[in-house]
């Protein structure tokens, strides 16, 4: 199946384009994706501590070139990545392959398999997507029809106000160099109040909310129930019907 015949209403084609050209760069811990290879252990662990994801069917939206989904393998889930860039799920199967790690990579949007596969999975992450494409509130809508009743989702954005503004746009991408210039757009941040209400509104229980900070000084992140001010986790689950 390829992007051009398959359900894309929810689909800004120049984010895929923008990570497409990366394609080849998912794995290298030093490149453009730095940031994500850092946050990864304190992503893994925050859903693993909620989740129990261990024999569990994972569904991971946006997986990108598998950072994430790869690692819940590791721990164990039967893990399933769906993105809408095939350079990156490519990047993805091929990285999976040496290290022998079976994930199930998928070129299909999320809206599409809600279709297809409605309740089947038992924990749906998506992380750092949101902010990335045209009607958040759709993709979370379509999590939630993926998932069994009581399973869990995890989601995790960018917070919109001043602070989020200076430091995810003004100093990772332009002061720092952490990510790429471009790489986000500020009107497409999203406030926690917002997130947890699509979730409500879709038919989850919210659970939990962290911060994902980040020191400059020690150039480390850290998880921190008390700051949501930039980078966020948030947990819900599917109510039981």
């Amino acid at each position: 199946m390829t992007v051009s015949n398959m359900r894309t209403d929810n689909v800004d084609h120049s984010e895929i384009d923008k990570f497409s050209a990366l394609a080849d760069r998912w794995w290298d811990r030093e490149g453009e994706f730095k940031p994500l290879h850092e946050i990864n252990p304190l992503r893994l662990d925050f859903i693993d501590a909620r989740a129990n994801i261990a024999g569990r069917k994972v569904l991971d939206v946006g997986c990108g070139g598998g950072i994430l989904a790869e690692s819940m393998a590791h721990r164990g889930a039967k893990v399933t990545g769906i993105d809408l860039s095939e350079a990156a799920l490519e990047a993805g199967r091929r990285h999976a392959e040496s290290q022998s790690i079976e994930v199930d990579y998928r070129l299909v949007s999320v809206e599409q398999l809600a279709e297809e596969m409605p309740q089947q999975f038992d924990v749906v992450t998506c992380m750092e997507m949101l902010e990335h494409v045209p009607n958040p509130e759709s993709v979370i809508k379509a999590c939630l029809r993926l998932l069994k009743p009581g399973g869990h989702l995890m989601l995790s954005t960018i917070n919109r106000n001043p602070k989020a503004y200076a430091l995810a746009i003004l100093g990772a991408e332009y002061l720092l160099g952490m990510v790429p210039r471009g790489t986000h757009d500020y009107a497409r941040f999203i406030r926690p109040s917002e997130l947890a209400l699509w979730c409500r509104n879709a038919g989850a229980r919210v659970y939990e909310q962290s911060g994902l900070v980040y020191n400059p000084l020690t150039r480390r992140f850290r998880l921190d129930k008390k700051d949501v001010a930039v980078n966020y986790l948030m947990h819900t689950r599917r109510e039981v019907e």
